[in-house]
């Protein structure tokens, strides 16, 4: 799966296949400061990924 990581401005390709979570968890990323999207469509941790799929994973900005 390709997986481009916003906030490092970077992506990096994975051959496996996991939850959102779990791909969270691998790249030391946490799940509270991030949205997912995968093929365009924002997801929830538990949705299943596969090799295939194209995941952005995008920085949460909060301001007040």
């Amino acid at each position: 799966m390709k997986v481009f990581i916003e906030k490092e401005n970077k992506q990096v390709v994975l051959d496996k296949e996991c939850t959102a979570k779990e791909l969270l968890i691998e790249l030391g990323i946490n799940a509270t400061t991030v949205i997912l999207v995968k093929n365009n469509e924002t997801i929830l941790l538990d949705e299943k990924l596969s090799k295939d799929d194209e995941v952005r994973i995008l920085s949460v900005v909060s301001g007040g």
